[in-house]
Order: C-alpha cells, then structure tokens, then sequence
C-alpha cells in the first residue's frame, strides 16, 4: 500500500494530442467498453476466492480492525504489519480503549512501525469517532473522508471492504494493474492519470462484492502484476489486458524519479543526572514529530564542537557544557541520510522546559522505554547507554 493518490482535479489535455471535448471532470482519458470492464471483473473476483492470502484482518468484520490494518500497510510490507497489528489490537481492542488511551501509550505501540503521523491520526479520529459518531465507525466513504488520516484510499478501502460500499480505492498496486489493463499513460502523481485511475477504479468496483473485488485488485497487484518480472503467464485477465496485447507491460507505469536522500546530522544531548537522562518530546510537525528522543538539535555536517554547544543550548534553552562525543548512529529514511552525534553533557541548571520541544521530561531509560520513540532515537539512546557504562 502507498500513502493516499494525489487528489484528483480535471483532466488536462496531453500535449501532443488533440484538446478533447471534456463533458465533465469525471470523463476519463480511457473509455473502456462494458465488455472489456466485465472481462476484468469476474475472472479477478474467481482468481481472488482461489489465491488469496490467509491475512488476519480477511477473517474478521470488525470494521476498526479492518481500518487499522489498512492503515498499518501504508508504506509497509505485510509481513512486518502482521505481528504489529496482533499486537497493537490485543493493546487497544475497540475504538473506544484507543480514544482512550494516552497518545504516548499508542506511539509506544507503534515502535518501529515509521510514519508515525499514521498512528497520531489513528488516535485522533478513533476520538473523533467517539465524540460525533457514538464509538462507531460510518459506514460511509464520504463521511470517513471527514476523520483524520482518512484520504480518498483509506475510506474507499474501509467503506467497501468493512461494509460493502461500492466505494473506489486506487494504491501503488491498484495503480500498476490499471494502468496495465487499461493502458494509461503518465507518470505517477500525473493529476491527469491519478483522475483516471479513479475513474476506472469507480466503473470497476459497480457490482456485487466490491469489498473483495478492491482487495482483489491490491492482491493481484502485489503477488502477480508485479512492478518487476510480472508473472503474465499466470495472470487471469491478462486476455483482457491492453499493455500484455500490446507488448508494453515493462513500460507501464513509468518509474517515477525519485530524488536522492538529503542528509540530516543531529547532534544528541545525553545529559545525565543520578539514574535518568533527559528526554525531550517534538513537536507534532515534521520529522519525529509527536516523539520522544535524547534532546536534539539540527547541525551541520562539519559542525565544530562550540557550534554544536551553541546549538543545543538554543534548543534546550540553558546553557551546556560539551563534555565528550559517545558516539554516532546511522540510519537510512525514505527521504533522509540520518546521522546521530552523542554528546554528553552537563550544566549548571538541570531544565524542565523549553520552547523548542512539547515537554521535557528526566526519566530513567526503563522509563523511556514505554514512551513513544522512533527506532533511530532507540538505537541512540542504546548506544549513548552503551557508552556510559
């Protein structure tokens, strides 16, 4: 699964071509035949019954269970989602104990799941569904649409899927067999070929059991139409396949350029007092946001040792004393070259606050282990507590 399509808009004519005649923000630039829908349709709904994956989240009808596992696949393999969802559901049962729950409990039950501005918003709404909706999730796309976290994907995938709305869902996987199937040029994030995905997604999912077909679609995305050595031979609606008659499979979709990493240097205020150390929460925003870490600062790569005392005594708002370099962390982000810096430190005046974080907080490293903290920030603090010993 992918983070939610690039909301769609009217289409645009392509250059090169002849502008067309556009009746309505909703025409497609692929007009498929109602032959050519039902010959995708019922071949991949059988094909589904006979080859689907035994998931836990496909033996039940808990719509909140159901939205938390399309919520976890985001920008995750199912494996690894597997034992997070069991987990976390054995954590938070109902929408009512996760609304509940403090957020620090629930970013600690998303530990080394990454994107944690998912599980912000999963708390959130499972609050707002208590507040507006009685402790039950709508049934409605349009009204899921109106919770937070919930993009176009994620209601279309919970309406149809938990309670058998005809509701569309296009993800990577979606994506790739559509565009295969039908032939849809552009490149991905195209607002022209976002909007019609959408639209064959819409025609596609009219019928009987629109919550298996979507999943159907996703399925064969990912063990089939593979973006890589795509299994043709096995495909069955590869007769109805416009890229496979063609000869363009490996063409469709084009790969999207991505762009190299930016590196990231962070220096880490390990400050000790007695038995704990000092922890610091960010801000909701931006990169960690809402979690906890050894207090950190932004530096430059070549920082010298008074810029980067200067830095986090900015950041902590008291005045540090650098007193030697534990170590460093490495880790690679979808976006970013992380590297971690350890610095030991001390000062005359222990804080309790600062404007640069939420809350700071001196707790003993058993103690930080039930706060919500990203899987860098953990191997951090291991190293820095490595190296103190």
């Amino acid at each position: 699964m992918t983070h939610e399509a690039t909301p769609v808009e009217p289409p645009r004519a392509k250059r090169g071509r002849p502008p067309r005649t556009v009746v309505s923000a909703r025409v497609p630039t692929v007009t498929p035949s109602a032959a050519h829908l039902a010959s995708v349709r019922t071949p991949l709904l059988d094909w589904y019954d006979r080859n689907k994956r035994d998931l836990p989240w496909r033996r039940t009808k808990d719509p909140y269970a159901i939205w938390l596992s399309e919520v976890m696949l985001q920008q995750t393999q199912v494996a690894t989602v597997i034992p997070y969802w069991e987990r976390f559901l054995a954590r938070f049962p109902t929408v009512l104990a996760l609304a509940a729950a403090p957020l620090d409990d629930v970013l600690s039950g998303w530990k080394g799941l990454g994107y944690y501005s998912r599980a912000r918003n999963l708390h959130r709404a499972a609050q707002e569904v208590v507040s507006r909706f009685g402790g039950k999730l709508p049934s409605t796309a349009a009204e899921l649409l109106s919770l937070p976290g919930f993009g176009r994907y994620t209601s279309g995938a919970v309406a149809s899927i938990a309670f058998g709305e005809q509701a569309p869902l296009v993800d990577g996987n979606v994506a790739r067999v559509l565009s295969r199937l039908f032939e849809v040029e552009g490149l991905p994030g195209d607002r022209e070929r976002e909007a019609t995905l959408w639209e064959l997604a819409t025609l596609l999912v009219k019928g009987e059991r629109p919550g298996d077909f979507n999943q159907a679609l996703m399925e064969h995305g990912a063990t089939t139409c593979r973006p890589e050595n795509p299994l043709c031979l096995l495909c069955p609606v590869r007769t109805g396949c416009v890229a496979f008659r063609k000869g363009r499979v490996d063409e469709l979709p084009p790969a999207k350029v991505r762009a190299a990493p930016k590196k990231l240097t962070l220096a880490l205020a390990v400050w000790a007092h007695a038995d704990t150390l000092l922890f610091a929460r960010r801000a909701d925003s931006g990169l960690f946001g809402g979690l906890w870490e050894l207090p950190a600062a932004e530096v430059d790569e070549d920082a010298t040792e008074a810029e980067t005392t200067l830095r986090l005594t900015g950041a902590l708002g008291a005045g540090v004393k650098l007193e030697a370099m534990l170590g460093t962390v490495k880790r690679q982000l979808t976006h970013r070259d992380l590297t971690l810096r350890l610095y030991r430190i001390s000062g005359p005046l222990r804080p309790t606050r600062s404007a640069a974080f939420q809350e700071l907080r001196w707790c003993t490293p058993s103690e930080a282990a039930t706060l919500g903290m990203s899987t860098a920030m953990q191997r951090a603090l291991e190293a820095a507590m490595t190296a103190l010993k």
